[in-house]
């Protein structure tokens, strides 16, 4: 089961010096994406203390601790590195701590780091870092496509052409982002974001040939690490029996993880060209969310036609 985000990750990705070296960044976890600034802990009053969650010290609480005694700071000390689960505490603007704090905190195997950034820029960076890292995630069978920066999830049965179309939108100028197994982390009730597999990244595998290295034969600028998933589309095998949505003014969704998200279904079938029709499929979801839809002028158009042909008789 996964524990969290070890603060060695943390520290590294944010470029935190650790001023404990004592302490193993390894063994520590961060498992809440929240931060807390001690402010009113600092002052004595630790009722609703959230413990778990990075400690950071800007210079309004540096500020404070200079006022007050020696004897004060280490009773102060002592009680906020006293609660258990208290994965760190930072040091922005490379304010400099208490010796009689890091002794503290060596003893009680906490981890005070320092960073040279501002408070709220490092608050704000580690929180929308952390939101990623801990958000639920799935694993589902499809290929991940950035299309003009629409983050398009292609599903199917195995073997449909899901690759095969990936990478013609890869040699149009499209980014691949994962090919195969698709790692999706719900990061707000709004947002779905797909990445790969760190064994599979930037790997194709095209039936008859084998495995396709994107980033070394097509170059940097045809793949990414992560997009925000906007538009499901799931291949099927041309069945001549069956309806298919031939105007658009219906959508239908999937959910993931508790988020809905637009899913064509698209029939594929001999001498369709598959990329070109995933391509416009982006194109009018882009449409949609600037305000146009294509599928309801056309209603609009057919509704004033047909009320001034019965003008006219």
């Amino acid at each position: 089961m996964d524990r969290g985000v070890r603060l060695s990750k943390i520290a590294e990705k944010m470029k935190l010096k650790n001023l404990t070296p004592q302490v193993n960044l390894e063994k520590i976890y961060v498992t809440v994406p929240d931060i807390n600034r001690p402010a009113l802990q600092l002052a004595g009053y630790f009722d609703y203390f959230d413990e778990d969650r990075i400690q950071v010290i800007g210079y309004v609480e540096y500020a404070y601790l200079k006022t007050i005694s020696q004897e004060r700071k280490l009773e102060i000390y002592t009680l906020f590195l006293g609660h258990e689960g208290l994965p760190c505490i930072v040091y922005s603007r490379d304010l400099e701590p208490d010796e009689v704090l890091l002794e503290l905190a060596v003893s009680r195997n906490v981890a005070v780091l320092q960073t040279k950034a501002p408070t709220s820029s490092f608050m704000a960076e580690v929180i929308r870092w952390l939101n990623v890292k801990l958000a639920p995630c799935i694993s589902i069978h499809g290929v991940l496509v950035d299309v003009y920066g629409v983050g398009v999830l292609l599903k199917g049965e195995s073997g449909i052409g899901k690759s095969e179309a990936a990478l013609e939108l890869i040699k149009r100028g499209h980014r691949l982002v994962t090919d195969d197994v698709v790692e999706i982390r719900k990061v707000s009730d709004d947002t779905l974001v797909g990445t790969a597999p760190d064994i599979t990244r930037h790997f194709i595998e095209l039936r008859g040939i084998g495995i396709v290295d994107v980033k070394s034969m097509f170059g940097v600028q045809s793949v990414r690490e992560t997009q925000n998933i906007d538009l499901a589309i799931t291949l099927q095998e041309w069945d001549g029996k069956a309806e298919y949505d031939r105007l658009g003014l219906d959508e239908n969704y999937m959910e993931i993880l508790g988020n809905k998200v637009l899913c064509h279904n698209i029939p594929i079938r001999p001498g369709r060209n598959v990329a070109i029709i995933i391509e416009s499929s982006a194109i009018n979801h882009r449409q949609k969310k600037m305000g146009y839809n294509a599928a309801q002028e056309l209603y609009k158009r057919f509704q004033e036609n047909l009320a001034k042909k019965e003008e006219d008789e």
